[in-house]
């Protein structure tokens, strides 16, 4: 490190790209400081993915007391309190908050509290006050929910993502502005412990980004259990009385109808947190909000990195991390082994049920860029594990070229699809083909038959199907 800079690598933002960067770079050997104005783990940890996956995970217990009674036990859940719920969604985020602490400290890493402003292409200023420099600066100040004209926050009766996340009590009815993977897990939740939902979704199908087969299987689900939904539709105003709050929507054919409910949650995207932190200043690029970044997270001010949600790429944790390991390793010199992501190789995973998981091209993708492609799929009510445990509803797809047989894409509804995936995603990543699965061994009986027997019928050859 050059005498003249306090650290090597000064990063802003502790969320899953700016705390991983740090710990890579401390393996690295980089003198490193992370600035964080709040807790340690940003969004994902506290009020994001961490938080919401324990809620999710209740949801599924209190809704899995259905087969109880279904044997006969009896059940009085009238002691129902949701605030356990919560609680134990906070103590989740706590205990991993700490963690990564922990972490943090046993790298070396220098943690800063306070909020962090560019003010050269070195230095980054904390609360007006300190000033530290870096051979190299990370941003990674992550996003925020957006909001849409006419239904603003007001944390009460118009509710953020972060807002709904730290509900102690649930409305009786609510109402879903978006149906992206974040609406529709919500819906999913609140569906569970007996609200009455209202998912509603500008587009011709929920899931809009996924493939339109897999989205027909959720919403075919989430109608059967009860959830309503409006496609094609868009909420023009909303009226708030004391008590509830009727929203008025309009669906493609222009008719009207007006939905009265407790709470409206609007998730309808994130916005990059990239004001007021000095790019302008500093002449850094950004369009749409977004930083313009190269290869390996560097902006056209030489010495600044950007990571994450400020970065046109997926607004996943997993991206935001991968891209803070590939800014780090470029940092320190290493041999250019990753570049910049794949983005035909990033897993999406929805976390209602059934799960919704997939990577590359979509059918409708494919079709659009003249893509050619074969498909084939497999129903998880051909695998005995799926039938036993009486999870049976979904399927797995995959695309194929039709002359070198390469994964083109990979689309997966059902039981644990988040996890599933990856084993289609490793193949695809190692230049493996669909036969290199299908003849591999798979312990019997189990879900990961479903991955085999898709693979197989890529090749034309399914058994149980």
């Amino acid at each position: 490190m050059s005498l003249s800079y306090d650290y090597d690598v000064v990063i802003t933002g502790s969320g899953p790209g700016g705390y991983v960067a740090a710990i890579r770079a401390a393996q690295l050997k980089l003198k490193t400081a992370l600035i964080e104005k709040d807790k340690i783990g940003g969004v994902c940890l506290n009020i994001g993915c961490i938080p919401s996956k324990s809620i999710i995970h209740q949801a599924e217990i209190f809704r899995n007391r259905l087969k109880l009674v279904s044997m006969g036990v009896k059940i009085d859940d009238s002691g129902f309190n949701y605030e356990t719920v919560f609680n134990a969604s906070r103590k989740s985020a706590d205990t991993l908050s700490k963690g990564v602490s922990y972490l943090l400290k046993k790298n070396g890493v220098e943690v800063i509290t306070g909020t962090g402003r560019l003010v050269s292409d070195h230095e980054v200023i904390i609360d007006k006050e300190r000033k530290v420099s870096g051979r190299a600066v990370i941003v990674a100040t992550g996003s925020r929910p957006r909001q849409i004209e006419g239904f603003e926050f007001d944390g009460k009766r118009i509710l953020s993502s972060d807002n709904a996340l730290m509900l102690k009590e649930l409305p009786r009815k609510v109402l879903i502005l978006g149906s992206g993977a974040i609406g529709v897990e919500f819906a999913h939740i609140l569906n569970s412990f007996g609200v009455e939902v209202h998912l509603v979704e500008m587009m011709e199908r929920i899931l809009p980004v996924e493939d339109s087969e897999i989205t027909a299987v959720l919403k075919r689900s989430f109608t059967k259990r009860g959830i309503n939904i409006y496609t094609s539709t868009k909420a023009l105003s909303h009226k708030q009385s004391e008590n509830s709050v009727d929203v008025t929507l309009q669906n493609s054919a222009g008719e009207q109808t007006v939905i009265s409910v407790d709470k409206v949650l609007v998730v309808t995207g994130r916005v990059p947190n990239t004001e007021n932190i000095g790019l302008e200043e500093l002449g850094v690029e950004t369009e749409k909000g977004f930083v313009k970044v190269g290869d390996w997270g560097q902006t056209n001010v030489k010495s600044v990195y950007a990571i994450g949600d400020i970065v046109n790429t997926p607004l996943l944790a997993h991206v935001a991390s991968k891209e803070g390991e590939i800014a780090v390793e470029h940092i320190a010199g290493q041999p250019p082994a990753r570049s910049r992501i794949d983005l035909t190789k990033i897993p999406g995973a929805v976390y209602c049920e059934p799960q919704v998981a997939s990577f590359g091209l979509t059918e409708e993708q494919a079709a659009a860029e003249g893509v050619s492609f074969n498909k084939a799929m497999f129903p998880y009510r051909g695998a005995g594990k799926a039938v036993a445990a009486e999870d049976a509803e979904g399927m797995a797809k995959i695309m194929t070229d039709p002359s070198t047989k390469e994964i083109l894409g990979v689309h997966m509804v059902g039981a644990c699809a988040t996890e599933l995936i990856h084993e289609f995603l490793l193949a695809a990543s190692s230049e493996l083909l669909p036969a290199d699965i299908a003849s591999m061994i798979h312990a019997h009986p189990t879900l990961s038959e479903v991955v085999m027997e898709a693979a197989r019928a890529a090749e034309g050859r399914a058994i149980h199907f």
